[in-house]
């Protein structure tokens, strides 16, 4: 029977969350920043591929729906959700553009768009962030500890201290959950 070894699990997970609480300021910073965009009429476009898709598609859901708190539904759009979109692109066109392209079809100036990239190098999420930044909007990436091309393109970046994608995701999930609760604080 393969054994896991929880302690330094445990261990590397700590350090992520850890580069997280480091992080307070800036997400009290995007939160605000989320804020003025609904004010403004503006949405969250969130983007990813694999298990950071599934986390863009649950984000976008706490905005819809609810957090924790009862309130009205926030603007948001995980653009990996629609499969006739996805695939349509992906077969006409390019995989690599399957992302810009829906963000110069939705989105506008007042908009928030979110990259989950845990690598940092998922070239269609390059691509639609680079379509984001043309079209004005305000541009976060979370990713992982490594330099990467996401990393260095956006006005806010959370780079998780991890290597390990489990933990990079834990710790997005983090942040993205921080960020529902500073919006149930305001809306609700």
């Amino acid at each position: 029977m393969a054994r896991i070894d929880l302690k330094r699990a445990l261990a590397e997970h700590q350090r992520a969350l850890a580069s997280v609480t480091q992080s307070s300021q800036k997400i009290e910073n995007l939160i605000a920043r989320i804020i003025q965009a609904f004010e403004a009429g503006g949405k969250v476009l969130w983007m990813g591929n694999g298990g950071s898709a599934a986390d863009a598609q649950h984000m976008a859901a706490e905005m819809m729906v609810r957090y924790v708190k009862d309130r009205r539904p926030l603007p948001a759009i995980a653009l990996n959700t629609d499969t006739s979109i996805l695939t349509a692109h992906s077969n006409d066109y390019d995989f690599e553009t399957v992302f810009s392209r829906q963000i110069e079809g939705l989105a506008q100036r007042e908009d928030v768009v979110m990259a989950l990239s845990t690598s940092g190098h998922s070239a269609n999420v390059v691509r639609g962030m680079e379509a984001a930044m043309k079209k004005g909007c305000y541009c976060v990436v979370l990713t992982g500890q490594a330099e990467s091309p996401l990393s260095r393109m956006a006005h806010c970046v959370f780079q998780v201290d991890s290597h390990e994608t489990a933990r990079i995701q834990e710790a997005h999930t983090f942040i993205s959950h921080l960020i529902c609760e500073g919006l149930d604080t305001h809306f609700a």
